[in-house]
């Protein structure tokens, strides 16, 4: 891989660190308090809701840092080891971790009765948001699954290979 093209990454992928700390610290919390003082009856959903998108964002970073090790991998090339698969099943935990919580919370907003300010749009969007997240993650776990079955095979021909030679 190029060094420029894994450069570009890394950075991206630091950028996306700072973003989503930033996000956890700052925008999470702030958001929710405010939601919270604006329409007082969402109080009680303010700090689990809170969580929950904390925690979610959480599981994004787990996977971007395991992504940067793989870049560090294919840098040295040693993508084609056993260690290459303890980071890739971080990525599949990590994304099956976040799909949980927002399917978690597609359940609750499916059954709760949360109170609305206007005409219950909010909560209708919430649930077609979170529902969008859990779909999105399922296809995205099954996608790495099937990666990682690629890389297993690749891997275990190299294997082959290198007892050939």
């Amino acid at each position: 891989m190029h060094r420029v093209l894994t450069a570009v990454l890394r950075a991206g992928i630091a950028a996306a660190l700072a973003v989503g700390l930033f996000g956890q610290i700052v925008v999470i919390p702030t958001t929710a308090a405010d939601e919270a003082d604006v329409f007082p009856p969402y109080a009680p959903y303010a700090v689990p809701y809170a969580t929950v998108a904390i925690l979610g964002v959480l599981c994004v970073q787990v996977a971007l840092v395991a992504v940067w090790q793989l870049l560090a991998m294919v840098e040295r090339d040693a993508l084609f080891s056993p260690r290459a698969f303890r980071w890739v099943d971080t990525v599949i935990g990590a994304a099956a971790v976040a799909t949980l919580l927002a399917l978690g919370v597609s359940g609750h907003l499916a059954v709760a009765e949360i109170p609305s300010p206007d005409d219950g749009m909010d909560v209708l969007g919430a649930l077609l948001a979170a529902s969008g997240c859990a779909v999105v993650g399922a296809a995205f776990v099954m996608l790495t699954l099937v990666m990682r079955g690629l890389l297993r095979k690749a891997t275990d021909l190299e294997t082959e290979m290198a007892q050939v030679v």
